[in-house]
């Protein structure tokens, strides 16, 4: 019997599972919002015995279902026990700071406050949706992402590619001295490279500029961390996929996240491009 394929579309609020049900409802899933989750597999059921069986099939579910919400564990531990259903998790996220600026602009409420949507707010939905965020099977930050680029990272993970090979490297670099992303799995410190932010010439540069990024990539001791790194991320990562997990969240740290960071987080996009990952690419304090 052909399974039936599930998609559970959750994440954070604002962060677009709107945009992302749209694109799967183009795709001929049957969608469906805010469904309590303790529902869906009703729902799935009874179209098994409908006249039009549903082959495929979207539920966004977030905070907005209030105490129903926390049903899901239980629905997803039921689903991925079904040898009927292919269920998968997918978790989408931005920043705190594109987060606030997309409630300001819609002038919408947040689901957890009646009010205006404070960092305070958005942390507080990250807690509650840290659980699930450990169980999704595909992560999308839409931070630095226009509605075209989101569509194409739907359509490289869900559209007729195999499952290792949509592994997903997301890349951001960062300053210290603003804070630690808190997303990220993996944290390498780039202030052991000498910093152009002395170079005269280089001072007022990022790591973006071409001088700069040469300046960095020139060291010795970048170019053998780059290829330690490189050899250690292709060793693990075939690990990550055998136990279920198809993302990884990378950062590059300096000081002010304007000179080494940027540079390096660029080189290693490119880089991990080559190895054939899907990556996405961010600079959180430029």
């Amino acid at each position: 019997m052909e399974k039936m394929n599930v998609v559970i579309i959750t994440g954070m609020s604002g962060a677009g599972k709107t945009n992302a049900a749209d694109w799967f409802e183009d795709q001929g899933y049957y969608c469906v919002d805010n469904m309590p989750p303790a529902l869906i597999k009703n729902f799935i059921e009874l179209t098994v015995f409908s006249n039009k069986q549903i082959k495929k099939a979207a539920f966004v579910v977030d905070v907005r279902g209030g105490e129903f919400f926390t049903d899901l564990s239980q629905c997803l531990d039921d689903l991925e026990k079904s040898d009927t259903i292919d269920c998968k998790v997918l978790f989408i996220e931005a920043s705190d700071e594109t987060l606030i600026k997309r409630y300001n602009e819609t002038r919408r409420n947040h689901p957890l406050s009646a009010g205006s949507t404070t960092r305070e707010v958005i942390e507080k939905e990250r807690e509650k949706l840290a659980e699930l965020r450990q169980r999704a099977d595909f992560i999308i930050d839409t931070t630095n992402m226009k509605v075209a680029g989101f569509k194409l990272e739907m359509e490289k993970l869900f559209v007729g590619m195999e499952m290792e090979s949509s592994f997903a490297v997301n890349i951001t670099s960062f300053g210290y001295k603003h804070g630690i992303p808190m997303e990220a799995d993996l944290v390498f410190d780039m202030r052991f490279i000498p910093n152009p932010y002395y170079v005269p010439s280089l001072k007022k540069l990022t790591g973006n500029n071409k001088k700069v990024s040469q300046y960095v990539m020139r060291q010795e001791i970048s170019q053998k961390f780059i290829s330690q790194l490189r050899e250690l991320i292709n060793t693990i990562v075939p690990c990550y996929v055998r136990e279920g997990k198809y993302h990884l969240n990378i950062a590059f740290g300096c000081t002010g996240g304007q000179h080494r960071s940027v540079a390096m987080a660029n080189r290693m996009a490119e880089i991990f491009r080559e190895d054939g990952y899907r990556v996405t690419l961010g600079h959180r304090d430029l």
